[in-house]
């Protein structure tokens, strides 16, 4: 027997912010970082708290890849505040805080059920309808997914207006993690018909408006189907998980500082690749790996097609690659011209071993061994 359930209730489209003015708590903690508190976004989320007479407190200490060190601090906050609610409001990290923050703390002192309600300000994790979360022990550089339908929001709000002013690179890094979740769990050995379902129209989305969005981050309509596909691709992975795309892109992303959409965008062409193993003897095959004919559905959807599986899925890499050039993401660790070769080669072995060892391989649609691992890593250098 398969389940699928939605947890989160959404609330989307024009002036989706005024339900804060009649959420159900009178007492909130708001888990933002510096950039959104001193800026005037978050006067978007405190004008209609104040409109509905709620109470409310910030917590600002939010940094990238949610360190451990500051998931304590927020713990701390969150015991002295004793909120009925926490909002969280930002980017990937900003919700994944708040949900260890939230998890961690009720832990220490569960005096009943706190509200979450997430609202993020990219459009790409999809963390506001998921039961993950990622944290990064600084000190050991691993990143630790948790997985628990505790840490899922209650409510998610999705107002674009959010994310108008976020710049063209960071649109194209959580556009490609979008379509990355997307395509990741379309393949993954969990899916099923509701999650294949909200991945193609995830997918579709994409391919019509991501370029879109990149380019003229005005189009508030193009912005707007952007947020609605990253969580679309949200509740498509987190019914049926990922794959090692994403167990990868956590370990440059811990090394590195990677940005995660970013190591995503340049891993998949070689993972699509890989779970679909082509290469110069394929059309010569007599059956080939499901995934092929799941990724080919997929270049169907972004009208890519082609006269047999094995050129739909050349197509598909081809794709995904025209839009890392035109959205000015490196095709190689190489092209970034931050990391030397001799630190980077250095830590393969070890990426290697952590990425097996990650929650999201289990579900890849090819079984991987740590040579094919390395060898993947060992690509992503330089073609």
């Amino acid at each position: 027997m398969k389940t699928f359930e939605m947890k989160t209730v959404i609330h989307f489209g024009d002036n989706s912010l005024e339900r804060l003015k009649v959420i159900p708590y009178k007492r909130v903690l708001i888990i933002t970082d510096p950039f959104i508190a001193n800026g005037d976004m978050i006067d978007l989320i405190t004008a209609p708290l104040k409109s509905g007479g709620i109470q409310y407190d910030l917590f600002t200490d939010v940094v990238p890849d949610a360190p451990i060190g500051k998931i304590a601090e927020g713990v701390k906050k969150f015991l002295e505040y004793q909120p009925e609610a926490v909002i969280a409001v930002g980017g990937g990290s900003a919700i994944d805080s708040s949900k260890a923050i939230r998890e961690f703390a009720l832990k220490i002192n569960n005096y009943g059920k706190v509200g979450l309600i997430a609202i993020p300000t990219t459009s790409g994790t999809g963390s506001e309808v998921t039961s993950f979360a990622v944290v990064n022990d600084t000190d050991a550089q691993v990143k630790y997914p948790l997985v628990s339908d505790s840490l899922t929001a209650d409510e998610a709000i999705l107002d674009a207006e959010l994310v108008r002013s976020v710049p063209a690179s960071v649109t194209a890094d959580t556009g490609m993690d979008v379509f990355t979740h997307a395509l990741e769990s379309y393949v993954s050995t969990d899916h099923n018909e509701f999650s294949a379902a909200l991945a193609e129209k995830a997918i579709e989305i994409c391919g019509v408006f991501l370029l879109r969005a990149y380019l003229d981050g005005n189009d508030m309509h193009a912005r707007q189907k952007m947020h609605v596909a990253s969580c679309l691709a949200g509740l498509s992975f987190n019914t049926a998980g990922l794959g090692i795309t994403h167990s990868m892109a956590h370990q440059l992303g811990a090394m590195f500082h990677i940005p995660h959409g970013r190591a995503n965008a340049m891993l998949l062409p070689h993972i699509v690749e890989f779970n679909a193993n082509i290469n110069k003897h394929s059309k010569s095959q007599k059956e080939y790996l499901p995934a092929v004919k799941r990724y080919s559905n997929i270049a169907h959807v972004l009208g890519l097609s082609n006269y047999n599986k094995v050129m739909s899925v050349r197509s598909l890499v081809n794709w995904i690659q025209f839009m890392q050039k035109e959205m000015n993401i490196p095709l190689t660790i190489q092209e970034m011209k931050t990391i030397t070769p001799d630190v980077y080669f250095a830590a393969i072995d070890r990426m290697a071993e952590a990425a097996l060892a990650d929650a999201c391989t289990a579900t890849n649609p090819r079984v991987p061994t740590k040579e094919d691992i390395v060898k993947i890593y060992t690509k992503l250098w330089s073609f």
